[in-house]
């Protein structure tokens, strides 16, 4: 009876497609903080576009089965975004959540998860867009930066934003210790967004495509 009910469960979960192309210390809060826990999100597959991205072991230590799609054994961006798409929807996969992939996804695969592509980027967009926000930030002198998850369209961090977080820089910061603060923040707030869309809390503004509305009650 009880392997039958964590079979219902798992069949009535959330479930999520993660995208990871290097450490995946993002993947590893997911599921530290949600993985078939009490909101019943399940991470149903990770995949990386680099077969030594440490973020499939911590997926396989979780028993999350783990894929890699290389680019370079597709014709085109459109192909290999194709081949993720059918991977996503082989799973189940309700969102799909970029932690920390390094790629800019096109139509392809962006037209069959409508408005179900998050993405987490470590500055406050559309500041800093881009690779190396941190860096940027730093360089630039400014004060405050921060990390932003927004949904996900075809240029690069140009989606809406659905949650921003600021961190101050200090006089005396260098890349990596705002960098630490700044990871901080992104493991905390990337759970949250997700917790938050699996709930039917965020929708988009029928007046401004632009504006997302996230509820803090119930739906």
């Amino acid at each position: 009876m009880a392997v039958e009910l964590k079979d219902q469960r798992r069949r009535s979960a959330f479930r999520l497609g993660v995208l990871v192309s290097g450490s995946g210390t993002n993947l590893q809060s997911i599921i530290d903080k949600l993985h078939q826990g009490p909101a019943e999100i399940e991470v149903a597959v990770a995949i990386s576009d680099r077969p030594d991205a440490y973020g499939l072991k911590r997926a396989e230590q979780a028993g999350i089965p783990a894929a890699v799609i290389k680019p370079e054994e597709y014709a085109g961006r459109r192909e290999h975004d194709l081949a993720i798409a059918a991977e996503l929807e082989r799973r189940g996969v309700k969102l799909v959540v970029m932690a920390g992939y390094m790629r800019v996804m096109t139509a392809a695969l962006l037209e069959r998860f409508p408005l179900r592509v998050i993405n987490l980027h470590p500055a406050l967009l559309p500041s800093f867009p881009g690779a190396h926000g941190i860096e940027e930030a730093l360089a630039y002198g400014v004060r405050i930066t921060g990390v932003t998850v927004h949904f996900v369209d075809e240029g690069t961090d140009t989606g809406p934003v659905i949650l921003q977080e600021a961190v101050d820089i200090a006089y005396n910061d260098t890349v990596e210790s705002l960098a630490a603060r700044i990871h901080a923040v992104e493991h905390r707030l990337l759970p949250q967004a997700i917790e938050l869309i699996a709930a039917g809390r965020v929708s988009i503004d029928e007046n401004n495509p632009r504006r997302v509305i996230v509820c803090s009650g119930k739906p």
